[in-house]
């Protein structure tokens, strides 16, 4: 009786433990480096791709440069950026991510370099549903100094608003199927790049980049 009771009281206790787990608060970042550089304008780096999609890296690029505006920085055009990787003979972003930070400083004249890692990118098919979707990672280090600003990480999915299919399961394998078509063939990657980078670069997201000088929220934050 006793040694029942112990076990009961035992599994409430592991179960209180995984609650108390879930629902601890993230840990604020520490923006002591940020907050003393204060970078004005940023390079953003063409994006190392580790996901199976070859177009990801152009999903991801294209979507970049408009959080970082919207949030108070100045922002080397891309298409400059890529012309003169191009004519220095460097089109691999994972060369292009160990040049030098002084280096990169003094060819464009940004405070900061926006290196940024595609995790996962694509559609996928998994039985009963299928997926859209979009993660990646970010550092921000500053061309001047050479120290990590900011890093962070952001995924977006289609399956966020996808509501369940209640027509039983061969309804649902439908619905996979014709999910995927449709997300595959309109590029829904595309929408979920720009929700991620969204999520990872726009300022005032909880954790995220600090407001730049552009912005009314400047040093507010």
């Amino acid at each position: 009786m006793i040694a029942g009771k112990c076990k009961v009281l035992a599994a409430a206790m592991l179960v209180l433990l995984a609650t108390g787990c879930a629902t601890q608060p993230q840990k604020p970042y520490d923006y002591a480096e940020f907050k003393a550089a204060r970078p004005a304008s940023i390079l953003v780096l063409p994006p190392v791709n580790t996901s199976s999609e070859v177009i990801a890296p152009y999903g991801v690029l294209a979507q970049a440069t408009e959080p970082l505006a919207e949030s108070g920085y100045y922002v080397i055009p891309v298409s400059l950026a890529a012309a003169t990787f191009r004519q220095n003979g460097l089109s691999n972003p994972d060369e292009i991510h160990e040049l030098p930070a002084p280096k990169l400083r003094e060819i464009f004249g940004a405070d900061a370099a926006l290196y940024i890692k595609i995790t996962r990118y694509g559609t996928s098919y998994q039985v009963v549903q299928s997926e859209t979707l979009v993660a990646a990672e970010a550092r921000l280090v500053d061309l001047r100094s050479g120290k990590l600003l900011w890093e962070g990480s952001a995924r977006a999915s289609s399956l966020e608003q996808q509501q369940q299919n209640s027509n039983g399961l061969i309804g649902m394998l439908v619905s996979a199927v014709i999910n995927q078509i449709v997300n595959t063939t309109s590029d829904a990657s595309y929408k979920m790049a720009g929700i991620a980078s969204q999520r990872l670069l726009r300022a005032g997201n909880p954790n995220g980049l600090l407001h730049g000088p552009r912005s009314p929220q400047y040093q507010k934050d």
